[in-house]
């Protein structure tokens, strides 16, 4: 496995040779830590799934990773099954989450054309500071579209696991083109037809979640593996795009915008849309040559 290490703040913005198009900035690493120790670490967790593991099971389809998976059975040696998405293979309601979701948002979209409305969730872990929080909230309100946002206790860094106040002024100004809550039933909101794209910190499960619906991504990725999903959307797949790395009200209003009504927004919507289809098509035969393997085993 060979990782490049690079100095802290010098060439972020290079590309990682064999990982393209991921950045360096884009690779998970571990504020403080040593290049050389987190090699080591790396190399020493794939020396254990090659020592103790038949293959490796992976919540992603071909249609968006095909070559990922690829090199992952070559670096291990092992079979890499895709078997997802696995939110599509059950009929089962989304596991219980931290919060209780408000359903009455549902009814809010039924009341909205198709594709007008932006959905905004950063997840349930992320926080952001006061003026990245007032930014999201102006910059919302002056896009002019109409939007569902999600913002849950602890939201807000330092305001404790309270819901944060909403800027003064802002609940007035947003009467009739917004809709606040404290966290909503993600799946049923994306597969509103009312929805037209979806500002998303990038979690795994919610980038997922987006491309099995065909909605288009404007992405704001906070930490972990969501540096590496945002660049996909945006690099590879080409759903979505940047809300930028300063939150700024303006530019906020301008990326919204564009996503939502200009004809940039309107090719990363058809091009959600076929992938839509193509992981539609991969839950049908996902599991079928993982089991066929385990048999054989």
């Amino acid at each position: 496995m060979s990782l490049i290490g690079y100095p802290a703040e010098e060439g972020l913005d290079e590309l990682v040779p064999n990982l393209e198009p991921l950045r360096v900035r884009d690779l998970i690493r571990i504020d403080g830590s040593d290049t050389d120790a987190l090699c080591s670490f790396i190399a020493r967790a794939a020396d254990a799934v090659r020592a103790s593991a038949s293959g490796v099971i992976v919540n992603t389809f071909e249609g968006i990773e095909e070559s990922e998976l690829a090199k992952i059975q070559s670096e291990l040696s092992r079979p890499a099954f895709a078997v997802g998405p696995l939110h599509l293979l059950s009929q089962a309601p989304a596991a219980q989450s931290l919060h209780a979701p408000d359903r009455g948002c549902l009814a809010w979209l039924d009341a909205h054309p198709p594709r007008s409305v932006l959905y905004v969730s950063l997840g349930s872990v992320a926080s952001v500071g006061r003026a990245s929080f007032e930014e999201m909230a102006w910059g919302l309100a002056g896009s002019g579209v109409p939007f569902l946002w999600v913002v849950r206790p602890g939201f807000v860094s330092g305001a404790g696991e309270e819901a944060p106040p909403l800027p003064d002024g802002f609940m007035e100004e947003i009467k009739n083109s917004g809709k606040i809550v404290a966290w909503a039933p993600q799946r049923e909101v994306l597969a509103h037809t009312a929805v037209g794209a979806f500002w998303t910190h990038c979690g795994w499960n919610s980038t997922l979640e987006s491309v099995c619906e065909g909605v288009p991504m404007l992405v704001q990725p906070c930490f972990a593996d969501q540096m590496a999903n945002a660049r996909y959307v945006t690099h590879k797949w080409g759903v979505g795009m940047e809300v930028g790395e300063v939150i700024e009200r303006g530019m906020v209003a301008k990326a919204v915008a564009k996503l939502m009504v200009g004809e940039d927004g309107a090719r990363m919507r058809e091009r959600a849309h076929h992938l839509q289809i193509v992981a539609s098509a991969a839950t049908c035969s996902a599991m079928d040559s993982l089991v066929q393997y385990i048999l054989s085993l």
